[in-house]
């Protein structure tokens, strides 16, 4: 068992206090068993029988009153497909010979030996959405990991998690420059149109059930779609591209999610009218083409104040995945309430990615992802103490004073 005492606890948690003072966490077989305040090491190992041997293995951690909240989440990057320090050799993110590409999955390219992945812990960060880029207007499959291991089979929470769709800018210019369809936000829309008719035939014939029918490796990647089991995953940054979006996912009954949304906070109701959540960012970097140039941290806090769950993101590497919780910092500092900055990267983020079962916030019966900080993270100075994925340590200070 590992045992936090004396925390200042962030649950994130429906039916929980907002914060509990000198809080403690339970974990057990990677699971939180309990948490709350008034209870002790051994009234647990009381209540769950605990012999004398097996409390010699535990572990028990004085917080010292520092912020103990959920393992933080990024609801979408290229973390491990677009490699530090690798350069071309390290890119496989996009797949640019081809705007149509659904069957490719996230798992086969994500190299959890990338550098980032390090970083991320140290950060607190202990899950990730990851996937292809925006280059082609069906990227392929999403996978939900946690961000310490070496093989990705064994960190997979949820795979597939979301298909990757672009509209805009970026599937124009890469295949418009090669003189082929798409070159116009009028291609982009049509030949996702064609694609999921296509893919709803697919799926009515497979229904019928008849011998001679011949499964499609290329369709069979729509079928959890198209069943409302993952959302389409939309690269929208114009007003216009999250539209387009929106029209299309309710013409084919798809739920989605609107990820960079850079001008969310120009159609606020719209938006919430839709149901769809935002994922926004990067608001860290530059207003590099002119789909992003009303890019700003205001647009978080106004898509709260209208009812639409949010979250926030780096989209790693164009922001560094170490400065997610400063995002949400300066998300707070443009209007966004400080502790909606905390849930848009830690339960927010869950609920949006569909595994809120088992990650976002610190539950008995969820996952023991825990974060440890010796203040607010999305305060700059803020250090973090201690990464627990799992119910296991995997990061630890070594000048953060925790007494373990």
């Amino acid at each position: 068992m590992l045992f936090i005492a004396n925390g200042t606890v962030y649950p994130m948690a429906a039916g929980l206090p907002e914060k509990l003072e000198n809080g403690c966490v339970a974990v057990e077989d990677g699971k939180i068993v309990r948490i709350g305040c008034g209870f002790s090491y051994e009234d647990v190992c009381r209540e769950r029988e605990r012999t004398k041997e097996e409390r010699q293995k535990d572990i028990y951690i004085d917080a010292g009153g520092n912020w103990v909240l959920p393992g933080i989440i990024e609801a979408h990057c290229h973390m491990g497909i677009t490699e530090e320090k690798k350069g071309k050799e390290g890119d496989d993110c996009n797949e640019t010979v081809d705007p149509i590409t659904p069957q490719l999955r996230a798992i086969d390219a994500i190299n959890s030996m990338d550098a980032a992945f390090d970083d991320a812990v140290r950060a607190g960060i202990t899950s990730a959405m990851i996937g292809p880029g925006s280059s082609n207007v069906v990227g392929g499959q999403f996978a939900f990991v946690k961000t310490k291991g070496r093989r990705i089979d064994d960190l997979v929470v949820l795979a597939p998690a979301a298909m990757k769709v672009a509209f805009g800018e970026n599937p124009k210019v890469n295949y418009g420059g090669q003189e082929k369809s798409p070159s116009t936000r009028m291609a982009i829309a049509a030949m996702l149109r064609e694609e999921l008719t296509k893919a709803a035939a697919y799926r009515k014939e497979k229904e019928k059930g008849r011998e001679d029918f011949k499964a499609d490796f290329h369709y069979e990647a729509w079928l959890s779609v198209l069943e409302g089991k993952i959302p389409l995953k939309a690269h929208v940054h114009r007003v216009d591209d999250i539209f387009t979006a929106i029209r299309i996912a309710r013409e084919f009954g798809l739920s989605m999610t609107l990820d960079h949304c850079s001008e969310g906070h120009l159609i606020a109701d719209e938006i919430r009218e839709s149901g769809f959540p935002a994922i926004v960012g990067p608001d860290l970097a530059s207003r590099s083409k002119i789909e992003v140039q009303n890019v700003a941290f205001k647009t978080a806090g106004i898509l709260h104040a209208h009812g639409i769950l949010t979250a926030i993101t780096t989209d790693h590497p164009v922001s560094i995945i170490t400065s997610l919780p400063v995002c949400a910092g300066f998300a707070v500092k443009a209007g966004l309430p400080l502790m909606e900055g905390l849930r848009a990267i830690t339960v927010n983020a869950a609920r949006i990615c569909n595994v809120d079962s088992r990650v976002g916030s610190l539950e008995e019966g969820k996952d023991a992802d825990i974060a440890i900080f010796d203040g607010n993270p999305m305060e700059v100075f803020t250090n973090t103490l201690m990464t627990i994925i799992n119910g296991e340590i995997v990061y630890q200070n070594e000048r953060g004073g925790l007494v373990v």
